[in-house]
């Protein structure tokens, strides 16, 4: 197994989010439609999604930076993003190193087609439960940020399986928790995830599913 990292944390701790609010706010119906991944999850209103998922210039470029420096990325490399949403982690990626070839796949339509126009023709819809388009370590890195664990666990394996025949080196950032409160707070939260995990569940998942990448986890506390 790799190395537990903290590249995306500083980012989500920034985020201030009302628990309760979510979870009495019509949860079940939100949940139904933040599962469509559409326009009202990623740019509707808050209680089903995002509430508006915009670029902003420089906010994923701390991420960026770190995955470029930590995995060595030069001109030429490939890297791909499983689940890449509107593909602003990847295009900040190339922002920073022009000739890095960079990929990403993702389930929504919608979220495609409001990619920066410079990355959108990298982008292409895929379902990550089926078999991916490429040949065994295609990729010097394949990462997958908050999207693993909207998956049932069954299809959690087949993901990481594939994550581990493409990527020469791999990285993904998980939902997790590590008390009660925590669970709580991750159940009132999450719209879409299924797979509700602690640290060290993850971790075992990792382990006996042959996923040897590096990880991180996220928590609401």
């Amino acid at each position: 197994m790799g190395v537990l990292r903290n590249f995306v944390n500083p980012l989500h701790r920034q985020t201030k989010r009302n628990y309760l609010e979510r979870m009495i706010n019509e949860k079940v119906n939100c949940s139904k439609i933040a599962k469509k991944y559409g326009m009202e999850y990623w740019d509707g209103d808050r209680k089903f999604g995002y509430g508006g998922y915009k670029y902003i210039p420089g906010r994923w470029k701390p991420v960026a930076e770190e995955l470029i420096k930590t995995y060595q990325l030069g001109p030429q490399s490939k890297v791909l993003d499983v689940g890449c949403g509107k593909g602003f982690l990847i295009h900040e990626m190339k922002l920073l190193e022009p000739k890095l070839d960079v990929r990403g796949l993702d389930i929504s339509t919608y979220a495609i087609s409001k990619a920066p126009e410079e990355i959108k023709s990298k982008i292409f819809e895929h379902d990550i439960r089926n078999k991916f388009p490429f040949k065994n370590k295609e990729f010097n890195l394949v990462i997958s940020l908050g999207t693993i664990h909207n998956l049932p666990i069954i299809d959690v394996k087949n993901v990481l399986e594939e994550i581990e025949r493409i990527g020469k080196s791999s990285y993904i950032m998980v939902e997790g928790y590590r008390n009660l409160q925590e669970l709580f707070n991750l159940q009132c939260w999450a719209l879409t995830c299924e797979s509700f995990f602690s640290s060290e569940d993850w971790k075992w998942i990792f382990k006996n599913y042959g996923y040897h990448g590096d990880y991180e986890f996220i928590f609401f506390d």
